[in-house]
């Protein structure tokens, strides 16, 4: 993969000379680790020309005009602008995060802009909604669901737990305990094999469900 372009006119030990070099690392690095959806611009403010690209999307060359002559005024107090939005050549959504970068004197040197192409994740977020849409669901068909323990069971233990700011994975001896009582109060272990499913939902032995309920009946 071609994950950046090089000037032409600089050869290995002129980049290493250059003030910006460090920023061509840290763009590959970005292009690098949100390939293939990002791009990352780097542009000298010194000669208001596109420096470095790394992950070429937009078709910009290196030497394009930068047209940056705002951000060479010592004013500008902005380190980062964005993100913000716009449309690449190909029609697809960008949404891009632009970074002034200063000298050790705190003079603006150079612009690095990070594009990132969300069309993909568009796209994904798109098809998510409609799959998880609710809008093509039927209420539980009694005929299917009147005598389903288990679903009562589950909806019971969740409203329980969401009272109580719990999550099922930190619960506690004592809460676990507690919980089975409620659960027996609410009628959950009338069903058949109920003792066990819910001893595997709670990640407790059978042994110690029945010891629970076999103290309620002491």
């Amino acid at each position: 993969m071609n994950a950046h372009e090089h000037d032409p006119a600089l050869d290995g030990s002129a980049q290493a000379r250059s003030p910006l070099d460090n920023f061509r690392a840290i763009a590959d690095a970005i292009a690098t680790l949100f390939f293939p959806h990002a791009e990352v611009v780097l542009h000298d403010l010194r000669t208001q020309k596109v420096d470095y690209i790394a992950n070429n999307l937009s078709k910009r060359e290196i030497g394009d005009d930068s047209a940056l002559e705002d951000m060479l005024s010592d004013d500008i107090s902005e380190r980062n602008i964005g993100p913000y939005e716009k449309l690449n050549w190909d029609g697809q959504k960008i949404r891009s995060l632009s970074s002034v970068l200063r000298d050790s004197d705190g003079h603006p040197l150079a612009v690095l802009c990070i594009n990132l192409n969300i069309s993909l994740f568009e796209n994904a977020k798109a098809a998510l909604d409609l799959f998880l849409s609710p809008s093509k669901l039927i209420p539980q068909p009694d005929s299917l669901f009147r005598d389903d323990w288990q679903e009562r069971i589950n909806t019971f233990l969740h409203a329980w737990l969401r009272e109580r700011q719990l999550s099922l994975n930190l619960l506690t001896r004592d809460h676990k305990r507690e919980l089975v009582l409620a659960l027996h109060a609410e009628g959950a272990f009338k069903g058949k094999s109920a003792s066990n499913y819910v001893a595997n939902v709670l990640n407790m032995g059978r042994a110690t469900v029945y010891k629970h309920l076999k103290e309620l009946k002491g």
